[in-house]
């Protein structure tokens, strides 16, 4: 099998084929054992050539981004900094001696003390799952009052997180809200703010799960752009627009579980599409 560097690379095939156990279970534990010295053994495998052309992997799953409903996509991207600083430095932060520290709603300062910030409170039911309330002191806004005072351009700090869109998704929407592959697709775009090697590998499992057809255009500009910075990017994928948009594609099969774990073909997307026996060529054959 070949990876070729610097591309966008889909691996596809039937479920249960094996796509997960190659780049999650293998490629992926044996590149952190080697660059990291983790100690989880990848699965079995003959031999990995390359390694000295990678200096960095970084694995996008679809974990949640954060565990606590005051983690947030702009608390994870570091989008939340600047906007902090910005606040911080208004003429009426400077004259109640606010600091960006106030303008977080993670520390004592400027949160809500009532609710710590999370503008909402926790009330336990018997027999029942734990109801979320509005906090009755800072009216789910997360911040005191003086810190709410401070305007920039019009808008107060609570305001600003409510109203800046990623896409759909809200700044402050809290990070336990966030599906699995909204979780995935917020970690990219933190991403292209880092400033890495151009060896660096990505693996994303299914990133296109649940996205309308636009989405997945606009999920596929971000790749790009990792892609054209010099990384590369492997993506566990069933979508069809994802795959044929792909520079190099490793097709697994030809069926599911014992029947898996071979390699069909592997090219380009129209190189796949004329394989004999693949699932994914056949379909590709349609849509190319």
């Amino acid at each position: 099998m070949r990876l070729p560097l610097g591309l966008l690379v889909a691996v596809t095939g039937v479920s249960g084929s094996g796509k997960s156990s190659l780049v999650f279970d293998i490629l992926d534990r044996a590149i952190r054992q080697r660059l990291y010295g983790s100690s989880d053994a990848p699965g079995e495998h003959d031999a990995i050539e390359g390694y000295e052309y990678l200096d960095k992997i970084i694995t996008i799953d679809q974990d949640h981004i954060g565990r606590i409903p005051r983690s947030n996509a702009a608390t994870y991207s570091d989008t939340f900094t600047p906007i902090r600083e910005a606040f911080a430095a208004t003429p009426e932060a400077r004259r109640r001696g606010l600091s960006a520290r106030h303008f977080s709603f993670n520390v004592p300062g400027g949160r809500c003390e009532r609710c710590e910030g999370a503008g909402v409170l926790t009330v336990k039911m018997h027999f029942l799952p734990d109801v979320e309330v509005r906090c009755p002191a800072c009216h789910g806004r997360r911040f005191t009052r003086e810190t709410l005072a401070v305007r920039y351009r019009d808008h107060d700090i609570s305001q600003v997180l409510s109203d800046v869109g990623l896409g759909y998704l809200q700044l402050g929407q809290p990070a336990t809200t966030l599906s699995g592959g909204e979780a995935q697709r917020v970690k990219p775009a933190k991403e292209l703010g880092r400033r890495v090697t151009g060896r660096t590998l990505y693996l994303l499992d299914e990133p296109t799960t649940g996205l309308h057809l636009a989405d997945t255009a606009r999920l596929l500009g971000v790749l790009q752009r990792l892609v054209d910075a010099g990384k590369t990017v492997m993506v566990v994928e069933h979508n069809l627009e994802l795959v044929k948009a792909a520079d190099w594609v490793i097709d697994l099969g030809p069926e599911g579980g014992a029947a898996g774990g071979k390699l069909i073909a592997q090219g380009t997307p129209e190189q796949i599409a004329q394989a004999p026996g693949s699932y994914t060529g056949q379909s590709l054959r349609e849509i190319l």
